[in-house]
């Protein structure tokens, strides 16, 4: 495994090689010795940032931490892409997709389904078509992080989300 450490605002000292090193190492048992990690490593302010992507073959394993210790968001980040790499592992066995950047006894192993996705909760509503800037204001007033709507320009189911910084996104289908 391949990791390759660049820091925005910040020195990558010896120190904090080793201890990304020492913690992302711990995921080589299930990658090829050709699998690159990408990691980076930022400041602002008081916030301390590690971003993890590790490109597969068909997909992208990526955590992000933040927290005031850069230390602390490293063993986080660690436990994080543990869990996913678990999630994708029976993604990788039940739909027979390439595993050519993981160990084959990773792939071979059992592991107990701990996270296993459970939806607990359904809901239904009616659609009204409406703007993009109506359907901000409705998340809003239900106090949501995202609202689903109809677009009233477009006809086409689309999603609006809140971002850092007080902006909003959208998510809609391609044409």
């Amino acid at each position: 495994m391949n990791i390759i450490i660049i820091g925005k605002n910040i020195d990558v000292t010896p120190g904090l090689r080793e201890a990304v090193e020492e913690k992302i190492g711990k995921l080589e048992k299930y990658f090829t010795p050709d699998t690159e990690v990408h990691v980076t490593l930022s400041v602002e302010k008081d916030r301390q940032k590690i971003e993890v992507t590790i490109p597969v073959k068909g997909s992208i394993i990526r955590s992000e931490q933040v927290s005031n210790d850069l230390y602390v968001s490293i063993d986080l980040v660690e436990e994080i892409i543990e869990r996913q790499l678990k999630k994708y592992k029976s993604k990788l066995v039940n739909y027979k997709q390439n595993s050519d950047n993981f160990k084959q006894d990773y792939i071979e192993k059992d592991f107990a389904d701990d996270d296993e996705i459970k939806i607990i909760r359904s809901k239904k509503f009616d659609m009204k078509p409406m703007y993009p800037e109506d359907a901000c204001v409705q998340m809003e007033l239900l106090g949501h992080n995202f609202f689903v709507f109809q677009n009233a320009e477009t006809d086409q189911v689309c999603v609006v989300y809140k971002r850092k910084g007080n902006t909003y996104g959208m998510i809609e289908p391609e044409a």
